[in-house]
């Protein structure tokens, strides 16, 4: 009996600087005979993060000539896992592929939620809001009526934040972004109370006008100038959590030097930690309880771009990097479920 042939992307060359599709190859590999303990996966949607750039060069973790990490959603095709029968919603970690060959141990069997949208798992509910919530909950322990700043805002962990920080109670929401279309996203529809675009000016003149009683907690995503303006606008004991540094993704040269005023982490005795999303996986249930109401009831809505094809799905990650995306990139492999569940 014949096997099934999946689709599969390849990482054939490492970037110097900026990807481009050069770096990527796409191929056809058949799925070979499942092993006991393993299920087919057929991939509905993938994710595309800001992360992956990192795992491109050679201190990453993506292999030359084999298939490549990230999340992904699918629905179980063939199974020889009694713990994943054909038909179960899974999110795993073998993306960049139209059909992936998985164990029990690499999924998560996603909850029935109903009147949840589907895609939501990969974004908001995914490590997407995950990493929102738990730079906000845990480690910079916003408080009702405190003003927040997000860089990168208007991307995927941004827009989660600013989602998350209104159903907290911030006081003032404050955003960075990269066009003023995006402002008028931000500001208009996600609730931030403002937000400006970092080509206007220099960031930390920027966030003092929108800031200007100083900031209590800071997420960034950003780093460089984001991360030295928000230490300049820091309230006393202020917190800042530390979640990425796309200045530096893509530099050709050596990274951005590090904050020019980081002593005065200690002169305002402001705490500033880095995270990784992975180490917080423990946080998951308190997402749940906390969004899934408000996504349900249509108070809170994923904000998401996607891009419809597996053919295309090289295309949305570059574009990911250049800000193209408004919310979470996704590409969206084939049709599946709107609703999240065994019953949507």
């Amino acid at each position: 009996m014949s096997r099934p042939t999946a689709r599969v992307v390849h990482l054939v060359s490492r970037p110097v600087g900026e990807p481009t599709t050069a770096n990527f190859a796409f191929l056809d590999e058949p799925v070979p005979p499942l092993a006991a303990g393993e299920a087919l996966v057929e991939n509905i949607h993938q994710s595309v993060d800001p992360y992956m750039r990192e795992e491109m060069d050679e201190t990453g973790g993506w292999l030359l000539n084999a298939p490549l990490e990230g999340r992904a959603l699918g629905r179980v095709v063939e199974s020889r896992a009694p713990a994943l029968p054909v038909g179960t919603l899974v999110h795993h970690r073998r993306a960049w592929r139209t059909l992936s060959v998985v164990t029990p141990g690499e999924t998560l069997v996603l909850p029935d939620l109903p009147g949840v949208p589907f895609s939501a798992h990969l974004g908001i509910l995914g490590g997407t809001g995950l990493s929102a919530w738990v730079g906000l909950t845990r480690i910079a322990r916003l408080r009702p009526d405190e003003t927040v700043f997000v860089s990168a805002a208007a991307g995927g962990v941004g827009t989660a934040a600013g989602r998350i920080a209104r159903l907290l109670g911030a006081g003032r929401i404050v955003g960075s972004t990269g066009s003023a279309a995006k402002v008028r996203y931000l500001t208009e529809h996600v609730g931030f109370d403002a937000a400006f675009d970092r080509h206007d000016g220099p960031v930390a003149d920027l966030l003092r006008e929108a800031a200007p009683d100083g900031l209590h907690v800071c997420l960034d995503n950003v780093g460089g100038d984001h991360l030295e303006a928000a230490i300049g606008v820091m309230r006393d004991h202020g917190r800042i959590a530390w979640c990425g540094a796309v200045a530096q993704y893509n530099s050709l040269q050596a990274p951005p030097p590090a904050p020019r005023n980081l002593f005065d982490v200690v002169g305002r005795s402001l705490r500033l930690e880095g995270f990784l999303v992975r180490d917080h996986l423990d946080a998951r249930p308190e997402l749940y309880d906390f969004l899934v109401p408000h996504l349900r009831s249509g108070a809170v809505r994923p904000d998401e771009t996607v891009v419809r094809g597996f053919e295309h799905v090289v295309d949305a990650f570059l574009g990911m990097l250049r800000g193209a995306n408004t919310g979470k990139m996704l590409v969206q492999l084939t049709d599946g479920p709107r609703r999240s569940g065994p019953a949507a």
